[in-house]
């Protein structure tokens, strides 16, 4: 059997308000004696049921996701999934408040977490802009003792307590190794297309693209990086012009989004099968133009662990426990047309 506080209490020769107040950390006990109950918890192996607990206190736990608003199919899907945890949200005591910032503006974001802060939360999730005044909102709700969660781009020194993503430089080298096999001894540039170098996962990304290429295929040019906001139609534009400039262009790695506007130049152009194609996540729009050919490869990302992990960690750190590092690694996913998943995954 497990022990229970009444053995705790029995084995410190102590009263059950006594445990508890251990427990909890709460004040009003003696040193000598915290010692001993303390020495009886470790005696008895006990652990603590930190569900059971909150359920019989009745605790919630308010936290707020930061997400970028605007046509991003990846994060809209991260969306989706933070509503579906929504819907159960009752049933693991969650208090979920969603805020949408406009993609890459730091002002914006900073504001969103000064508005986080000010509702006083348990944790706090957000998708990162790398700015000056971003990691300072970040800062300051730290210092405040709330546990903050960078999802997709992160935010390192900051101080925030967990990174809720991929790798990004693994897959930007996973993406320049499948291109450069992928073009063999064909000749022709290749061109990066990023939604922006103000956040940090493009940049990984980016950095791990570079390496690689330079590495182990260094006598193939890379075109400077074209930055298309993640806006599709942005992005159709710049790839079309890209496309003009470049008829002997070999491959184009996206390491963002905005990838329908992507597809719709090389299909317009005539270049759909003529350039080898990497791009970033798994959406309708992906999936279709990886069938027909157009794109050559995905690398993926899991948007419901992702949700599902921030979740855990914010939760766990609310409860002063450990995080299972192995439970929240986000793998990186090679798709190509033979081995997708079907649609309802």
């Amino acid at each position: 059997m497990r022990p229970t506080v009444h053995d705790i209490a029995a084995e410190a020769g102590v009263s059950l308000a006594t445990v508890d107040r251990v427990l909890n950390n709460r004040p009003g006990v003696r040193s000598v004696t915290r010692n001993r109950v303390e020495r009886a918890i470790a005696t008895l192996g006990y652990v603590r049921d930190v569900a059971a607990a909150n359920l019989a206190k009745s605790r919630s736990y308010p936290l707020v996701f930061i997400l970028p608003s605007g046509e991003n199919a990846f994060m809209r899907g991260l969306e989706s999934e933070l509503r579906f945890a929504m819907s159960r949200s009752a049933a693991e005591r969650l208090d979920i408040t969603i805020l949408s910032v406009p993609a890459f503006d730091a002002p914006a974001l900073a504001a969103a977490l000064l508005d986080a802060r000010k509702r006083r939360p348990a944790g706090v999730a957000v998708v990162a802009v790398e700015a000056p005044e971003v990691t300072e909102a970040v800062k300051r709700l730290c210092e405040d003792g709330v546990s903050v969660v960078t999802l997709v781009s992160d935010l390192p020194g900051s101080g925030r307590d967990h990174f809720a993503g991929v790798d990004n430089v693994a897959a930007g080298r996973t993406a320049g190794s499948l291109l450069g096999r992928f073009l063999g001894g064909r000749e022709g540039p290749v061109a990066v297309l990023a939604g922006s170098m103000l956040v940090r996962d493009h940049r990984d990304r980016l950095e791990g693209f570079r390496a690689v290429t330079s590495e182990d295929f260094a006598s193939r040019q890379v075109l400077p990086v074209i930055e298309g906001q993640d806006n599709p139609l942005l992005v159709e534009k710049l790839v079309g012009a890209l496309l003009e400039r470049n008829p002997d262009l070999a491959g184009i790695y996206s390491l963002g989004a905005g990838n329908r506007g992507l597809i719709a130049a090389l299909e317009k152009a005539g270049r759909a099968k003529s350039v080898c194609t990497i791009a970033h996540e798994l959406t309708p729009h992906s999936r279709a133009a990886l069938l027909s050919g157009t794109i050559d490869a995905l690398l993926n990302q899991n948007a419901g662990h992702e949700v599902r992990s921030a979740i855990r960690v914010l939760k766990a750190k609310a409860d002063g426990l450990p995080v299972i590092a192995a439970q929240e690694r986000i793998r990186i996913d090679i798709f190509l047309k033979d081995n997708l998943p079907l649609e309802q995954e």
